[in-house]
């Protein structure tokens, strides 16, 4: 988890979770730029993953992912947040709005995996992806993590881009695609909420993309960038994020 500066009385606090395969370090042009504007950042890695991937081990859930996100909050003493969740990191995000739904000002889904109580990743994706990724995590050496698509497959195709993610992404562990998210309330929690389809389309969030169309009020914005808008784009995101917080700033208000 990277903090960086004190909070200006006029900056928000962003809290910037990444996705599968990814940590910390995926926000960090996204980061430097909301920083560089006065806000405070926080980045954290979940479990199995980035520099905690030494941590990769097979009773690891959505549960466990929820608490390292949830944590960042209660040991930073952490309120008023934007929090981000990118991708697998929707999720957890999910669960935070869930249990301290006080703590958080505004949501933000970055072309975010979203699934309700009671369902694993692997129920809502595509039957071909679920099951083309559990025969991937049989065959890696260790037998719990899904191995590291390609870097074109998360919209980055620019070769210094690619290799980044090819020197930074980690195997992520199957067990969180299989283990099922537990809410008490709706997802979203009512708490106000945005979500950012990225274009062009990461094929698998394709019904989440229209279950937020057809059953939330939330924002719904479309960028051009790729799945991975942060890498890919990150200017774009930053000034994005920073016009929600505005947003959000004024709906406290």
């Amino acid at each position: 988890m990277n903090l960086e500066t004190a909070k200006p009385p006029s900056g928000s606090t962003f809290v910037l979770l990444h996705g599968a395969w990814h940590g910390a370090w995926c926000w960090k042009r996204v980061s430097q730029r909301l920083r560089a504007a006065g806000h405070t950042v926080y980045t954290p890695t979940l479990t199995g993953l980035g520099e905690r991937s030494h941590l990769l081990n097979a009773d690891i859930t959505l549960e466990t992912h929820a608490l390292d996100l949830i944590n960042v909050f209660l040991w930073e003493d952490l309120k008023n947040v934007v929090l981000v969740g990118h991708s697998f990191g929707g999720i957890a995000a999910s669960a935070a709005a869930d249990r301290i739904p006080e703590r958080i000002q505004r949501l933000v889904y970055l072309d975010s995996l979203i699934i309700q109580s009671g369902e694993s990743p692997f129920s809502v994706l595509p039957s071909d992806v679920a099951q083309a990724r559990r025969a991937l995590a049989r065959q890696s050496p260790s037998g719990l993590s899904i191995p590291i698509p390609p870097p074109e497959a998360f919209g980055v195709t620019d070769a210094q881009d690619a290799q980044w993610l090819r020197e930074k992404c980690t195997p992520h562990p199957v067990s969180t695609y299989e283990s099922t998210l537990t809410l008490r309330h709706p997802v979203g929690n009512g708490l106000p909420a945005s979500y950012i389809a990225v274009k062009p389309d990461y094929t698998p969030l394709a019904p989440v993309r229209q279950w937020v169309r057809d059953h939330t009020a939330w924002d719904y914005h479309e960028i051009d960038a790729g799945h991975d808008a942060m890498v890919t784009s990150p200017e774009l995101v930053s000034e994005l994020l920073m016009q929600i917080s505005k947003t959000a700033t004024r709906t406290r208000a």
